[in-house]
């Protein structure tokens, strides 16, 4: 379910921005039918230069409550933003359990050495639906051996 967040979480006198906020911004969407996420747009009414190295919480316009606890979202950058501007997400990515029910709020690392601006309405991060298993843990004095054993990073090689 997605719902707009009441007035008080978008008043100017929020934390995690100090423009105002809008109502305008569409509701995220699946751009095509082969689209694996949503995009999330920023929901401020004026231009930001996040300048290099600074981080930045965007509104989004918009709270969402998964509800079902087989399922979670994850916020993660978007991928020409990081790789041709620098801006990815202050945080990497984001956790959005099922029983939360606050607004979507996505943080802007600009780790270039260049000014990045954001618009109004810019599709800034995505959002991926996904599956969670929550396993029952069971204590157990050894493992079964596997092929890979307690090797850790680069053990597989690197071909």
């Amino acid at each position: 379910m997605i719902r707009r967040p009441p007035r008080s979480t978008l008043s100017s006198s929020s934390a995690a921005s100090d423009v105002y906020k809008r109502q305008e911004i569409p509701l995220p969407k699946f751009q095509t039918k082969g689209s694996a996420a949503i995009d999330l747009r920023t929901n401020i009414t004026s231009s930001y230069t996040l300048k290099p190295n600074e981080t930045k919480l965007f509104s989004t316009g918009f709270a969402i409550h998964i509800s079902d606890e087989k399922f979670a979202a994850l916020i993660l950058p978007r991928s020409g933003l990081g790789h041709k501007e620098g801006i990815v997400l202050g945080n990497l990515s984001g956790l959005i359990d099922s029983d939360y029910q606050g607004e979507i709020m996505v943080s802007l690392w600009n780790r270039s050495e260049k000014e990045f601006r954001v618009e109004p309405g810019d599709r800034i991060a995505q959002m991926l639906f996904l599956s969670v298993f929550s396993p029952n843990f069971k204590l157990v004095s050894d493992f079964q051996e596997s092929e890979r054993g307690i090797e850790g990073f680069g053990s597989s090689g690197k071909i």
